[in-house]
């Protein structure tokens, strides 16, 4: 077990490092934006990155997904090029289509968005980035599966540095202002595909299989609307937050919102591994054992970050890294209080993220709709609901319980279909934990921090007393 533990750290360290240096610096367009923006105008960018998000779903629908399904049951590479091919040129037909037809609509679209400023020029830029963001995903899905992590790795940061930097020119010495976030998004998506036609041409082959795209259609197409879904549940808030509040009060959401970066990036680096691990290792005779440990090692490890995180960000918040400038400019740090709701949204988000296995494994992409769909009217209803009256609030506690909601509805269909027997004792005791933590963060002023230091000590202490961390255990992992 320990060697199949091993060779997931391997990975999940490769993607990890990538995503969490890729994911860093791309944080730091949140400190330039918020102490260059006021926060209506970050309010604009948010609610237009949130739609374009939406239309990242649907020119994809699940294909990538399919295409790794399939390629990683196939050990021929002429089929493997087959399954490419006919994947890549059904994409790039696709996107085609739906970049003209969005042109058609501009005008509506537009209105309904409620984009500002340079209309029309915005959203020539938005259908590039479309089109040139879909073109790299089937070519970045194959490097996962082949275990390219560090090429992966590469691409991926390559991509962020030359955005910030555009930014920097384009905002700073250009005065283009938030035209400027797009103009460098689409430049960089360009970069991207141009640094990836070596590995699209070495398995792309004018051959097409009608009968593999029926296969690709069967299992990738459920997708779209789970995946739609499941975007609702990550950017709804923002057009909600913008009808139903206005746009400083998205602004400063938006803002903290992305300081649950520190326990997004463990979910992410943990996904990009979890899926070809899990894929590549279901015939295991002890596969279950694995992912069992697995889900235990998850939760421990995101509850010490969330606790961590959670206790020390107002001193976070406040670091000064130029004179007046901060982490988030001060006209945000109204909605600081939200990190920890979010924080917690994104640690039950890795724990669905775990319980996929089994519905993957078994081919159950069927429930997938449901369990996005459950959390997608979660979150609207209490959105639609709670904002009016608590305002950003209201929002934060709308995705930590759609989230929730996924990973219960998640284990519900994952252990009907494909039973494992967790570490449920060991799990419910750092869920409880997590639980009074999260009362007492809200419950008390703890503004010192030798006393929030202390807390962290008591935190880590009592899970190595229950024998929940065991430090042998851990130590031999590390040790591998």
């Amino acid at each position: 077990m320990l060697e199949k533990i091993k060779q997931l750290t391997k990975d999940t360290a490769i993607y990890g490092i990538s995503t969490i240096v890729g994911r860093f610096l791309g944080f730091l367009l949140v400190p330039f934006y918020t102490n260059i923006f006021p926060p209506d105008q970050l309010g604009i960018y948010s609610n237009i990155y949130a739609y374009l998000a939406f239309f990242n779903i649907v020119y994809i629908y699940g294909m990538d997904v399919a295409f790794m399904k399939y390629a990683s049951l196939e050990e021929e590479s002429k089929k493997i090029i087959t399954i490419f091919s006919t994947t890549y040129f059904t994409i790039i037909f696709s996107s085609i289509l739906l970049s003209f037809i969005l042109f058609l609509f501009k005008n509506p679209i537009v209105e309904f968005s409620k984009i500002s400023g340079n209309l029309e020029i915005i959203l020539y830029y938005l259908l590039i980035i479309l089109f040139f963001d879909t073109l790299v995903l089937v070519p970045f899905a194959h490097l996962r599966l082949q275990r390219k992590a560090k090429k992966f790795a590469f691409l991926k940061i390559v991509n962020i540095v030359v955005n910030i930097a555009l930014n920097y020119v384009l905002i700073v010495h250009y005065k283009m202002g938030i035209d400027g976030i797009f103009l460098a998004n689409m430049i960089s998506s360009i970069l991207t595909f141009l640094m990836l036609i070596s590995e699209i041409l070495k398995y792309l082959q004018f051959s097409f299989d009608f009968s593999f795209l029926k296969m690709l259609f069967k299992f990738g197409f459920p997708y779209l609307p789970a995946s739609l879904a499941a975007m609702i549940v990550q950017v709804i808030d923002r057009p909600l937050m913008l009808i139903l509040s206005n746009e400083t009060q998205l602004g400063i959401y938006s803002a903290n919102y992305k300081l649950g970066i520190f326990m997004m990036l463990v979910v992410s680096m943990f996904q990009y591994a979890w899926q070809p691990f899990f894929l590549n290792n279901a015939k295991e005779e002890n596969a279950k054992e694995i992912f069992a440990k697995v889900m235990l090692l998850y939760i421990v490890v995101a509850s010490l970050i969330w606790f961590s995180v959670s206790l020390f960000i107002p001193e976070i918040i406040h670091l000064e890294f130029f004179p007046g400038k901060y982490l988030i400019g001060e006209k945000y740090w109204s909605g600081v209080g939200i990190v920890p709701i979010i924080l917690l949204g994104y640690l039950f988000h890795g724990i669905y993220v775990n319980f996929q296995a089994g519905i993957y494994i078994k081919e159950k992409t069927k429930f997938f709709p449901y369990i996005t769909f459950s959390g997608a009217i979660v979150n609207l209803v209490i959105n639609i609901l709670f904002i009016p009256k608590y305002g950003i609030w209201g929002a934060a506690f709308a995705t930590l319980l759609s989230y929730f909601t996924m990973a219960l509805i998640a284990f519900i269909f994952s252990n009907k279909t494909y039973p494992i027997n967790y570490e449920y004792r060991k799990i419910g005791i750092v869920l409880l934990l997590i639980t009074l933590s999260f009362i007492g963060l809200y419950s008390f002023d703890i503004n010192s921090i030798l006393v929030k230091s202390l807390l962290l000590i008591v935190f880590l202490s009592f899970l190595v007393i229950t024998n929940i961390l065991n430090v042998k255990t851990i130590k031999q992992i590390i040790r591998k």
